[in-house]
C-alpha cells in the first residue's frame, strides 16, 4: 500500500474540508431562499432590551408607545429557545444623573473619564418599582437577566459593554460559551440601548438583527435616523416581526 507523504496528506484533508464547507454553505443558502421567513434555531438568541417601568408611559424616562411593544415581544419570545433580558440597574447618585452634578439639568452633558456623558433624570434606581421589568412582560423561559449601569461612575447603554467601551457586562462571554452566534434585538429604545447593543454585537462578530416593530425610539434631534445609519453601516440587519417564522 502506498503511503502519502505527510504534506500531501494534509493538503488532501484541507481540500476536503474546504469542499465540505462550501457544500454546507450551499445547503444553508438553499434551505433559506430569498424572501423566506427566518426560523429561530438552537444557536439564535432573542435579546430583550430594558423593557422596564422606567421606559414606558408613566415611568421616569418614558419612551413614546414603549408599552406597545410588550405583547409583540411576548409572542416573538415564545418562538425562541434562547432569550436574554437586560435591565438598567443604577445606583443612587449615579454619574449619569443630572441630580448628581450641582447646577446641571437633565439632557445637558458633562465630561467624565470616558468621554461626554448625557445627563438623565434619576431613573432605574436599584430596588425601586421604576427599575422593575414591566409586569406584562411574560417570558418565563428567559435564561438570563443582564443588569447594566450598576457601576456608579460609568453609564451603560449597551447589553455588552459599559459606556467606556471596555468594561464588559459578561454577555459576550455568556453567548460565546453557550455557542449562540446570532442575535435578534427588541426593546427600548431603538436609538440608544438597542442601537448600542446592536453595534457592540457586530464588534464581537455576531450576526445581528434588529426587529424594528418590536422596538420604539426616542428620536431626539434626528437620533433615530442616525442610529439606523450607523447600524446599517456596521452590518446590522433591519427586519420586521413578520420576517420571523414564530
Amino acid at each position: 500500500m502506498t503511503t502519502l507523504p505527510r504534506r500531501a496528506f494534509l493538503l488532501t484533508l484541507t481540500a476536503a474540508a474546504t469542499v465540505a464547507a462550501a457544500l454546507a454553505t450551499v445547503r444553508s443558502a438553499a434551505a433559506q431562499p430569498a424572501g423566506k421567513k427566518l426560523t429561530p434555531g438552537p444557536r439564535d438568541v432573542l435579546i430583550v432590551i430594558d423593557v422596564q417601568n422606567c421606559f414606558v408611559p408613566g415611568g421616569t424616562l418614558p419612551v413614546k408607545e414603549g408599552d406597545q411593544v410588550v405583547p409583540l415581544i411576548n409572542r416573538l419570545a415564545a418562538g425562541f429557545q434562547h432569550v436574554v433580558l437586560t435591565q438598567d440597574w443604577h445606583t443612587p447618585g449615579h454619574a449619569s444623573f443630572a441630580s448628581t452634578h450641582g447646577g446641571k439639568k437633565p439632557f445637558e452633558t458633562v465630561d467624565l473619564a470616558y468621554g461626554t456623558q448625557v445627563l438623565w433624570p434619576d431613573h432605574c434606581v436599584q430596588g425601586t418599582a421604576d427599575a422593575e421589568l414591566v409586569k406584562e412582560l411574560k417570558i418565563p423561559h428567559a435564561e438570563l437577566i443582564i443588569r447594566k449601569g450598576y457601576r456608579k461612575q460609568i453609564d451603560s447603554y449597551s447589553a455588552f459593554f459599559e459606556a467606556d467601551g471596555k468594561t464588559t457586562t459578561g454577555l459576550g462571554g455568556y453567548l460565546r460559551d453557550r455557542g449562540l452566534r446570532q442575535v435578534f434585538l427588541a426593546g427600548l429604545a431603538t436609538d440608544f440601548c438597542v442601537a448600542w447593543s446592536a453595534l457592540d454585537a457586530r464588534k464581537l462578530g455576531l450576526s445581528t438583527y434588529v426587529i424594528e416593530d418590536a422596538c420604539r425610539g426616542i428620536d431626539v434631534d434626528g437620533s433615530l435616523a442616525k442610529a439606523w445609519e450607523k447600524m446599517t453601516k456596521a452590518g446590522v440587519k433591519r427586519i420586521q416581526s413578520t420576517n420571523l417564522a414564530v
